[in-house]
């Protein structure tokens, strides 16, 4: 990764940018587990502690200390004005407010206690619950605080359409399918378990419960998909109506198979909070006791998303174990350890035992694919994803390992595999191959995160880097097809949209890498746009920061407070572009020796990892909708979902300093 131009640098500079290597790898090193991996907290918001405290409600196995502890926990999380929010210092949501409040009052928080007045007043302000989510509704629902009527018809038979059928569960994405499937039985039973009377909800109506309209809103156009399912769902609504069923139960029998089937053995379905919760929540309804072997395993398996903290309880929406590791390794391969050292040896061996050799829902969409991929959890079988596998390949191609022909192999499958999954566009998405029947998302269901995985730059970036690594250039024909697709996908300004990651700081510093290594020529005019791009937006303390609001709104692309992540891709993508002996670089590397600390980690709230832009498509918007637009939402992303990875804030700026020091020597 050496550039033929080096930057000369005062003494001063060198000394804090090795001090800063220093204490970031010995932070790695004290926190490798014994079996050799790395693993951070993943942060979202506290619906996730909202829906399990509701979840063991439902199913009769409340523990009050737990609950108590959760409480603590959303207390905790509440900002001045009384709300709940999906992102650090992003404003109020309603449903993720509702939520919360529902939940506190389930745990024996007064209402009169001025934090829940404060938290009433604004969900009243917002329209109160008849404007929330259609999943926060259906949570309600399931609690008697929302009429069933209020929402969408989903029928089981839905299990009967062949993977043929325009129409079918595997035309969502993995994450929406999973969750799907366990939805068609609780919108078919409509089951109610009642909650205490003190802890009902209906302040936060606008008007008495019988004045309220539950009917779906219409869509403003009938010409179209949107018109379509709407007319649908009335339909089946009229048919719901009818004692007869054929089928009815056969279809339910399906969708309870297939939930059994997914069940992964850490006990989650899809290795995430929402399916897993709505699994359990289905074969409830299906009769399944809170001791069946099923249900039992599904409780059990949140002790390890679950993080104590003294007095307070909370649950991970997912973990990422293999994603932590695999940066990791990055990190500290870039910043000069040896590619021998124990610690890699150890991490590189784990990696290799978690590669994933079994079938799973991909072979739907990719018949001919040979197994071969990684999870982003420690156990997901079924769903292994491109971008922790391509990761995970540059990680062990650098590594020395005892049993390199072992690794060779583990490094070839997982190309095989990665290659296999390329779309049509010359892209890849993260889960399926393919997945973009934009349809779906018309849906009235899908009103929250995403339904589909398309391709994104940000993945397709990474496996065109980790091609690049492997000695794949621009002319082999896969690379060739992953590189057109990412030049067309270049916004008019030069920079990329982020997937994965907030947002264009985290797009643009995953391409130009990629470029780099597929042999492109780092001088050409596209190229020159995104570096122009990325040093415009340079904060004055030297850093880059670009707030979750850049997914809504024009005004926030690659603009924020800066950050320790941010500006390490900032910094990798400008180093990839030839850009190290920029004063620009050096400014930012003064940032992040500045800002570390004594432990050589960095102090990040902000969110900079993206689950669910909510798009609903999952891909970037061709122009940023307004209001009264179908889909718009305003910044404080009530269909989104945002991520705060909490290793992200020291193994990327880790990169970075190892990678700028190949750049530098002393004046």
């Amino acid at each position: 990764m050496a550039n033929v131009s080096t930057r000369v640098v005062s003494t001063e500079t060198m000394t804090a940018l090795e001090t800063a290597i220093n204490r970031a790898q010995e932070y790695f090193m004290r926190g490798q587990y014994p079996e050799g991996y790395w693993w951070g907290e993943l942060e979202s918001n506290p619906t996730m502690e909202a829906e399990y405290l509701l979840l063991t409600h439902f199913l009769g196995v409340a523990d009050s200390q737990r609950w108590r502890k959760i409480a603590n926990h959303i207390i905790g999380q509440q900002r001045e004005d009384g709300t709940w929010g999906q992102y650090y210092g992003a404003p109020g949501d309603l449903s993720t407010s509702t939520e919360c409040y529902f939940v506190l009052k389930m745990a024996g928080i007064a209402s009169q206690e001025p934090s829940m007045k404060k938290a009433r007043e604004f969900i009243l302000s917002k329209g109160g619950v008849p404007k929330a989510r259609i999943f926060t509704k259906i949570w309600l629902a399931l609690f008697g605080q929302w009429d069933w009527r209020g929402t969408p018809m989903m029928p089981p038979e839905i299990m009967y359409l062949p993977t043929w059928f325009p129409f079918n569960i595997y035309e969502f994405s993995s994450w929406a399918r999973a969750t799907v499937v366990p939805m068609l039985i609780l919108l078919s039973k409509k089951p109610v378990c009642p909650v205490p009377d003190a802890a009902c909800i209906d302040e936060l109506y606008p008007a008495p419960k019988s004045q309220i309209n539950y009917s779906l809103p219409k869509p403003k156009k009938w010409l179209g998909w949107q018109g379509f399912f709407y007319a649908a769902d009335q339909i089946l609504r009229s048919k719901e109506k009818i004692p007869w069923r054929p089928g009815r139960e056969q279809a339910l029998g399906r969708a309870e198979r297939w939930i059994v089937e997914h069940q992964e053995a850490d006990g989650s379905w899809g290795g995430i909070q929402p399916p897993w919760v709505y699994s359990l929540l289905a074969l409830k309804c299906l009769g399944y006791s809170a001791d069946h072997p099923v249900i039992a395993k599904g409780l059990r398996g949140f002790e390890g998303f679950a993080v104590e903290d003294g007095d307070t309880w909370r649950v991970q929406a997912c973990v990422s174990p293999s994603w932590d590791t695999c940066l990791a390794m990055i990190g500290l391969l870039d910043s000069g350890m040896q590619p021998d050292h124990p610690a890699l040896v150890k991490a590189a061996q784990w990696l290799i035992k978690e590669q994933i050799l079994v079938g799973g829902d991909w072979q739907v969409k990719n018949r001919k694919g040979p197994p071969g991929g990684w999870a982003f959890e420690f156990h997901n079988d079924i769903y292994p994803d491109t971008d922790d596998s391509s990761e995970i390949i540059m990680a062990l191609d650098r590594v020395i390992v005892p049993n390199e022909k072992e690794k060779s192999k583990a490094i070839d499958r997982g190309v095989q595999w990665l290659l296999s999954m390329q779309g049509k566009s010359g892209g890849w998405g993260s889960f399926d191959k393919d997945n973009t029947r934009t349809f779906i998302t018309k849906i009235p269901f899908s009103d929250f995160g995403e339904s589909l995985d398309p391709p994104s730059v940000d993945v397709t970036a990474h496996i065109v880097e980790m091609l690049g690594q492997l000695g794949y250039r621009g002319d082999y024909k896969p690379v060739m097809r992953a590189l057109n697709y990412i030049l067309e996908d270049q916004e008019p300004d030069g920079c990329w949209f982020g997937r994965w990651g907030v947002n264009y700081i985290y797009g643009t510093g995953a391409v130009l890498p990629a470029l780099k290594a597929a042999g492109e020529d780092m001088q050409q005019g596209y190229v020159r746009r995104a570096v122009h791009w990325l040093l415009e937006r340079q904060n004055s303390d030297g850093g880059w920061g670009e707030s979750c609001a850049s997914y809504v709104d024009a005004s926030y692309r690659g603009r924020g407070t800066s950050t320790a992540s941010q500006t390490a891709w900032a910094i990798i993508a400008l180093l990839a572009a030839g850009e190290g002996h920029n004063p620009a670089l050096e400014q930012s590397i003064a940032f992040l020796a500045g800002t570390q600390q004594p432990d050589g980690s960095w102090n990040e709230p902000y969110f900079t990892g993206t689950g669910f832009p909510g798009y609903r498509t999952g891909q970037r918007q061709k122009r940023y909708l307004a209001p009264g637009d179908s889909g718009f939402q305003d910044i404080e992303l009530p269909s989104g979902f945002m991520i705060n990875y909490h290793l992200y804030r020291n193994y990327w700026p880790l990169m970075a300093l190892g990678r700028y020091k190949e750049f530098v020597k002393v004046k």
